[in-house]
């Protein structure tokens, strides 16, 4: 199978063209465009081409989502096939006092614009989607609710981070998760230096059993490696893509 990476994880890395090309001879096929790359979307795509590898899905802020035709003029440019608003919008929805119905309702709003573009459109978690409102709903459940065309690109670690078991959310919405990125947590009181995250194989999760799961449950086309603050960005690449190559997946 096909593995992705997401380029914010080489967020810090001098050149764009260079980190392609090495992802490349790393044996990564794709990688997942994130917001602030997108200023030239025709050199980022003569970039993809010149390096052999193809973007179909893609992170933009809901900010940049709101202008919808300009978001899917560059997918177009780029060749994405499917992109996933990152976060919400604001500090408020991290402290808990964000509307998440309003913003699912934005979400449903974009997420049928796309769709009549023949193009995908769904939502990454991070931790703050789990905590239960009133009547017993979370965030991710009411983004999920509020379109049929919303997508889920399950962020496997964060779920986990959140205190859920994401075996239970494959259950209950994989017909609704079409990505999934594929991410590590360090052992407690390990990689205080990268936020607690690990390269995968190095830290605590059997990503061997979770992608298997994730195969058989859900609608996952799009398995994308992430580490939100490497220390070594090719590193983390090299590691993470020789543990899934062990894993014969």
């Amino acid at each position: 199978m096909d593995f992705s990476y997401q380029l914010y994880s080489a967020r810090n890395e001098a050149s764009l063209d260079e980190t392609l090309r090495t992802l490349k001879s790393l044996g990564y096929a794709q990688v997942e465009g994130w917001g602030g790359q997108f200023a030239d979307p025709a050199a980022l795509a003569q970039s993809l081409k010149s390096a052999g590898l193809t973007m179909p899905t893609a992170h933009m802020g809901y900010g940049q989502l709101t202008d919808t035709d300009a978001a899917l003029k560059i997918a177009d440019t780029v060749g994405i096939q499917t992109i996933y608003c990152p976060a919400p919008p604001s500090d408020d929805f991290r402290k808990g006092s964000g509307n998440w119905q309003e913003f699912a309702e934005g979400l449903g709003k974009i997420a049928a614009a796309f769709t009549k573009a023949g193009k995908g459109f769904g939502y990454h978690n991070h931790h703050w989607e789990f905590s239960k409102d009133a009547n017993g709903k979370t965030p991710m459940e009411l983004i999920l609710e509020a379109s049929p065309d919303t997508q889920w690109e399950m962020d496997l670690a964060w779920v986990i981070k959140a205190n859920e078991d994401p075996l239970a959310w494959l259950d209950k919405l994989g017909s609704r998760i079409t990505a999934v990125h594929v991410k590590d947590i360090a052992p407690p009181g390990e990689k205080a230096d990268e936020d607690g995250w690990a390269d995968v194989g190095t830290g605590t999760l059997d990503w061997k059993q979770y992608i298997a799961e994730v195969k058989a449950k859900s609608q996952a086309k799009y398995f994308v490696l992430e580490h939100d603050k490497p220390s070594d960005a090719i590193r983390f690449a090299r590691t993470s893509m020789a543990t899934l190559k062990g894993y014969g997946v």
